[in-house]
């Protein structure tokens, strides 16, 4: 741990990517906690709102057209969650979800995976922080959906658009940023060109370039 704080490890993630498998397996080598749709479980348990509630909203802009386009919510979700009638709306449910992960921050070193989780903390100016963004060329991410979905090459590739227009217009919307845009990450990992184990090897070297610990 560094003297200024926990060390997180944030991973956005092309669809197809393998992000989520290097994110777990860096946990486990770093002997930290790995938190993806955990949190959605951990933010139910702590709003009283049905997991199903989040689970409809996890990675998904907000529902109001204009705000898919321009964006929507700003300030890292710093804002208290409201408890009255709005409570079940997505930006309600992203507030909850950020303090959750805020939380999370304070209290140990870990790995989390996409809902912003880079812009919520360096909103909340967590220190140490190391934001990731995991991408392949298409061929290799269309390989990985068929391997792992059992797909044909058209559906695998119709599912990765799908599932990452949605993340774009997600970070977009609750961001105001380009999720593809390499100024917001401090390491971008292609495996296009590199396994996922060495990926997790180069985190691993980068972690300790930075000069940080990590570890329970």
């Amino acid at each position: 741990m560094s003297e200024r704080g926990n060390l997180v490890i944030t991973i956005a993630r092309q669809y197809g990517s393998g992000g989520r498998i290097i994110g777990r397996r860096l946990a486990e080598d770093l002997g930290v906690h790995f938190y993806d749709q955990e949190i959605l479980r951990m933010t139910s348990e702590v709003s009283a709102v049905g997991e199903q509630y989040f689970r409809l909203a996890d990675e998904k802009a907000g529902g109001n057209l204009l705000y898919r386009i321009v964006g929507g919510l700003r300030g890292g979700g710093l804002d208290e969650p409201a408890l009255d009638m709005g409570i079940v709306k997505p930006d309600n449910l992203f507030r909850f979800q950020s303090a959750v992960i805020r939380k999370l921050a304070q209290e140990e070193p870990c790995v989390i995976v996409g809902r912003c989780a880079d812009y919520v903390l360096q909103a909340a100016g967590h220190e140490p922080l190391i934001r990731l963004f995991v991408y392949a060329d298409a061929a290799t991410r269309i390989r990985r959906v068929q391997d792992v979905d059992g797909l044909d090459t058209r559906e695998a590739l119709k599912k990765l658009t799908r599932i990452n227009r949605e993340r774009w217009s997600y970070v977009h919307y609750y961001t105001g940023r380009d999720w593809e845009d390499m100024q917001y990450y401090d390491l971008p990992v292609n495996t296009g060109v590199i396994d996922l184990d060495q990926a997790v090897d180069l985190v691993k070297w980068y972690i300790a370039l930075r000069g940080y610990g990590c570890g329970k």
